[in-house]
């Protein structure tokens, strides 16, 4: 996990620009290095970094000497730049993995080199040669960026949008910054071309990748056969093994659900085959009585992990709210019930281990279509349909979560469940075999593993709970704590009243409220970067937690 900042075509003081890079410190705590470029007026490109891999050579921006021309900032893991250093007989200045975004553009441009990453990532390329600069963001958006563009040659981009919200645009008819703020959506590029006074023209936006598309690059091959299962079980191990890449520690936030379950089993599996010389460490958060907690603890002393359990308490998750909602730059409801379990545990791990890059369970709820709502899908059809809008839209929730909650301290998540190789395969499987059946969700990739030995039986089985319903004891649920607290804090006008100051997904509950107040006093005017509220579909509720739904199971 990194922070890139960057902006091109400033008419302002640059090194007044320069101080709203100084927001994503976070990101990045081992070194920090801010860069101008020679002849390009008004542009400037820095970097926060989280050294993960090659410690001594790593530091960008980055340039190597057989291309001096471009410059490169990034933040990701690259897991097939081995694979693609043979295939193209590339000389590689360093041992980063990020180094091959550069030969692969100077090969073939920008497209080329996207399509050939497998990875997550995020990246600004400068080509002073052809005054150029590229944007780009993995088909997940599991790395976040945002960018700020205007017709009057004005370009900066941040991996989150807090160092954007100070820069000035003094030049512009419109003073409001946070007007230009957006997302760089997920598997897309983008080429800007830079004039004499290193202004910014808006060129073209192409998507290099599609969710569900199979991926052209080569990398940690696996072999697909007749058997679906085993091809299930073969191409997620491969997706786990190849984000062990790491010079850090790494470590699995262990829910004692499926889905962080399963990581965590072919985590401590690859760890012991490739000769890994420490304990595989697990993290496991929740409230005094948390299924949660229980679950974890069977699944670690199942696979003799160094487990870690963090209790909170009701006052402590309530007084991390609005830290909270500052790092996750979002208001949605079910985003911060479950980002605060996730934050608190991601501060005890930076505190008091030396863990850095963290495997997580995200993605699969949306790619096996795990929420409980899916028993209720119409048709496999209407099923499969939303488990692809879900996946579009990740970046902009459960993703958002991972990612912000654990950057905040400075720890970079990962995320197999969301490799492409893996994802292509299982969308694309008949949609009636992936919808629940005998009234399980992720029944196919439950059975997928069954009979492996890998995780118990109870734990392979157990009914889906919610991240921010497993956290918190079966009496009294967290939404339920957060909801009774903030009665206190909210008029009952005030809901009744709030379409009128917030007519941009208009809050309906006191929570709902409380959140976007806290958000809009630390982000006036970016409410649209969340464009609605996550809630279960063909179920009538007014609240997003699954303990809610009918088909919840105690």
């Amino acid at each position: 996990m990194c922070g890139i900042w960057a902006v091109f075509g400033s008419e302002d003081d640059i090194s007044f620009q320069c101080n709203a890079v100084h927001k994503i410190t976070h990101r990045g705590p081992d070194a920090f290095r801010i860069e101008s470029v020679n002849h390009f007026p008004g542009c400037c490109l820095a970097f926060h970094r989280l050294a993960i891999v090659d410690d001594l050579q790593g530091m960008q921006p980055m340039r190597v000497f057989q291309h001096p021309h471009l410059y490169l900032i990034y933040n990701g893991e690259i897991y097939n730049h081995k694979v693609l250093q043979k295939q193209y007989d590339f000389d590689y200045a360093t041992a980063c993995d990020g180094e091959v975004i550069i030969h692969l553009y100077a090969m073939g441009g920008i497209e080329f080199a996207a399509k050939n990453l497998d990875g997550e990532f995020t990246f600004c390329l400068l080509d002073t040669a052809n005054r150029k600069v590229f944007l780009g963001r993995d088909t997940y958006g599991v790395r976040p960026s945002f960018k700020i563009s205007t017709e009057t040659g004005f370009l900066a981009v941040c991996s989150e949008a807090k160092g954007l919200t100070d820069l000035s645009l003094k030049f512009d008819s419109v003073s409001d910054v946070t007007k230009f703020i957006e997302p760089v959506l997920p598997g897309h590029v983008e080429s800007y071309s830079l004039d004499m006074n290193g202004k910014a023209t808006f060129n073209e936006r192409v998507r290099f990748h599609k969710i569900g598309e199979e991926p052209i690059y080569k990398t940690l091959e696996v072999e697909i056969g007749s058997d679906i299962k085993e091809n299930i079980c073969n191409l997620l191990s491969a997706a786990v093994k190849k984000r062990l890449m790491a010079d850090r520690r790494i470590g699995c936030l262990l829910s004692g659900g499926l889905d962080s379950s399963l990581v965590a089993a072919l985590v401590v599996k690859h760890a012991k085959e490739e000769g890994v010389d420490y304990p595989i460490q697990t993290f496991a958060i929740g409230m005094e009585g948390s299924t949660d907690l229980m679950a974890a603890r069977k699944v670690s002393q199942y696979l003799h992990t160094e487990h870690h359990e963090v209790v909170f308490t009701a006052e402590e998750g309530i007084a991390a709210l609005e830290t909270v909602i500052h790092h996750l730059e979002s208001y949605d409801i079910t985003t911060v019930r479950a980002s605060v379990g996730m934050f608190l545990l991601s501060k005890y791990i930076k505190e008091n281990t030396d863990s850095t890059v963290i495997l997580s369970g995200e993605g699969s709820d949306e790619i096996a279509q795990g929420y409980i709502y899916f028993h209720k899908a119409p048709t496999p059809e209407d099923a499969d349909a939303e488990s692809r809008r879900l996946c579009d839209d990740l970046y902009m929730y459960d993703v958002l979560r991972a990612d912000r909650a654990t950057a905040a301290w400075g720890l970079e998540v990962r995320v197999p469940f969301l490799d492409h190789k893996f994802t292509s395969y299982y969308l694309n499987l008949p949609a009636k075999m992936r919808s629940p059946q005998s009234g399980i969700e992720k029944h196919l990739l439950r059975s997928a593993f069954d009979g492996k030995g890998l995780i118990p039986d109870e734990i392979l089985w157990r009914p889906k709970e919610a991240f921010s319903d497993g956290v918190s004891s079966v009496k009294k649920s967290w939404y339920e704590i957060l909801q009774s607290y903030i009665d206190e804090q909210i008029n009952d006008d005030k809901v009744e009243k709030s379409a009128k100051f917030y007519p941009h997904n208009p809050p309906k509950t006191k929570e709902a409220l409380y959140y976007r107040q806290v958000f809009e006093k630390k982000y006036p005017g970016l409410a649209r970067l969340i464009p609605y509220y996550w809630m279960p579909k063909w179920m009538e509720t007014s609240d997003p937690s699954a303990r809610t739904l009918k088909h919840y199971k105690q």
